[in-house]
């Protein structure tokens, strides 16, 4: 395992770890990126979580980090089922230019994590979705369908 994920492991999915101290080395040294980012795919669910929450800060700073994972992003958040990333995803996914096509198939996603057990994936999932309408005008109507349940009535 990468020195940089290594930081990522232990504890439990109530602490961040050693996710700044990644975020910082990232920052100072970007051809650790691709590491972090695949790390959204590693076998332990927390270096899974922490480095979706390192991409997710790192990115809020540089969104153009994402620019040449675009499609590895639009599968991952495809395939992701672990609440932590899905939230981090649903961020990403509201950074990156999208051409039609992937507009449709993010709101696809999106939409499909409207029906997660988690209220933060579906909120981020719905902010997202809404930063997507403002700029793609004939979603706006479809995406006025959606209900959301186990919310407040």
């Amino acid at each position: 395992m990468n020195i940089v994920l290594q930081q990522l492991k232990g504890g439990d999915r109530r602490s961040i770890g050693a996710t700044p101290k990644v975020v910082e080395q990232v920052m100072a040294q970007p051809r650790l990126f691709p590491v972090v980012f695949d790390g959204m795919t590693d076998p332990d669910p927390l270096v899974r979580m922490r480095c979706a929450d390192a991409i997710e800060k790192i990115t809020a700073r540089r969104p153009e980090c994402l620019g040449p994972y675009k499609r590895r992003l639009i599968e991952l958040a495809r395939t992701a089922q672990q609440q932590e990333v899905r939230w981090h995803l649903a961020q990403l996914l509201s950074r990156i230019p999208l051409n039609k096509s992937e507009r449709r198939r993010v709101v696809d996603i999106l939409s499909s994590y409207l029906t997660d057990r988690s209220r933060i994936v579906k909120v981020f999932s719905m902010q997202t979705l809404a930063d997507i309408a403002v700029e793609d005008f004939e979603l706006r109507g479809a995406l006025g369908r959606f209900r959301i349940r186990g919310g407040c009535h």
